[in-house]
């Protein structure tokens, strides 16, 4: 039986006839993935149709072996590398450049596990990060340290206790690059020419490495020297992989894994880490900074600029990865409660396109701006927009 691809567009509503989408099929994606996708059901408010309505969410999700839906981003997949790139850390690294040919998704998605596989290959060749672990064995021969106070307390074992060190490449490091293969591998999502060297780069390092679940903050808490600096771009694209791939609702090993990146997070991240590599020298920049209020409660501004001679607030920025007319009264209300609590006067709700009714108003002692970051050009261009605008009247 042929493949069905369903195709959705983030935050794009779309119908489909009855008979196009299985009963089962719809029900699951109701159930299982409410935060990607609004299902509407067919009835007559929808002429018997369904309507499905992806919800900031771009990427893959397998209903059956039979029915698959695509999310495709409202960005260029050019500017999707480009946030990425900023996002996790890949910019410095400029490796993507003339590797980009891909104009969908799923040609995003297998460029990046095919850079992971070869970068992989290519370390497997010069030989893997080593390091000593410390070991403790029952043994026929004295290694390292005998543990004498066992064998006065158990004379009658035959072997011997020992604490000694070990020089292998089972570690964090290797072990981060096998889980992160094994998970691509059952994504279902790769191309056969990536999967074939997918799998090349995994097997190079079974044998050595033993799979362990690894959770994708552990990518970015490795300790890095001269041996192992390249290992670096390797986790940050692990920790890619790992944060956007959905752990499976089905059983077995063989299921097929979704592929999901949360738009607005991706959003959020990018402006994170275009403004540490752009911001004027006079500010520093706190991201998720938290903001106690009692005990127990407590605020997470997205984004706070501050002077840095001072140290004082300066401009709290909240990213809103949305189309809309103009900004909500709840948004609003948010972000003053967030400047109150940090004592400042200035704060932005930033949104990926242009606002049909910009908002530059005073609440309070507040001023409260709507700016764009543009993504539908080229991003440094954009961003370089929205410094200007922001710092418009900065002293």
């Amino acid at each position: 039986m042929c493949l069905k691809n369903i195709q959705l567009t983030e935050y794009q509503a779309k119908y489909f006839d009855r008979d196009e989408i299985p009963v089962e099929a719809g029900i699951k994606l109701y159930e299982k993935y409410p935060a990607q996708v609004d299902v509407g059901f067919p009835n007559y408010r929808t002429r018997d149709q369904w309507c499905l309505k992806a919800k900031g969410w771009v990427g893959y999700i397998p209903l059956s072996s039979e029915i698959v839906i695509n999310i495709n981003p409202k960005v260029s997949i050019k500017n999707l590398f480009g946030m990425l790139e900023y996002a996790y850390n890949l910019k410095s690294f400029r490796f993507l450049e003339g590797e980009v040919h891909c104009d969908s998704l799923a040609g995003f998605y297998n460029n990046l596990a095919y850079i992971l596989a070869q970068k992989i290959l290519e370390r497997c060749r010069k030989g893997l990060y080593r390091a000593y672990v410390p070991k403790t064995e029952q043994l026929t021969y004295v290694r390292g340290k005998l543990n004498v106070q066992r064998i006065i307390q158990k004379p009658w074992e035959v072997k011997l206790n020992c604490h000694y060190e070990e020089n292998t490449a089972d570690i964090a490091e290797n072990q981060i690059l096998a889980w992160t293969l094994s998970i691509i591998s059952h994504s279902g999502f790769c191309f056969e020419n990536v999967s074939a060297i997918v799998r090349k780069a995994y097997h190079a390092l079974q044998g050595l490495v033993t799979l362990q679940p690894y959770q994708p903050q552990y990518c970015i808490k490795q300790q890095y020297n001269r041996l192992n600096e390249d290992y670096q771009i390797l986790h940050y694209l692990c920790r890619f992989f790992l944060e956007n791939t959905i752990p499976s609702h089905e059983k077995g090993k063989n299921a097929t894994l979704p592929f999901l990146v949360n738009m607005d997070r991706l959003y959020e991240l990018f402006i994170a880490e275009w403004l540490k590599v752009h911001l004027p020298s006079n500010f520093t920049l706190k991201f998720q900074e938290r903001v106690n209020i009692v005990k127990n409660l407590y605020f997470k501004t997205d984004l706070v600029l501050y002077e840095a001679a001072t140290s004082t607030p300066r401009y709290i920025i909240d990213t809103k990865y949305k189309t809309q007319d103009n900004p909500s009264s709840q948004d609003i209300a948010q972000v003053v409660a967030y400047a109150v609590s940090k004592s400042c006067q200035e704060v932005i709700l930033l949104y990926p396109t242009n606002l049909t009714y910009a908002l530059d108003a005073v609440v309070g002692n507040i001023r409260v701006r709507s700016l764009t970051f543009a993504l539908d050009h080229n991003l440094d261009v954009a961003g370089q927009t929205f410094l200007n605008d922001m710092l418009d009247d900065y002293q």
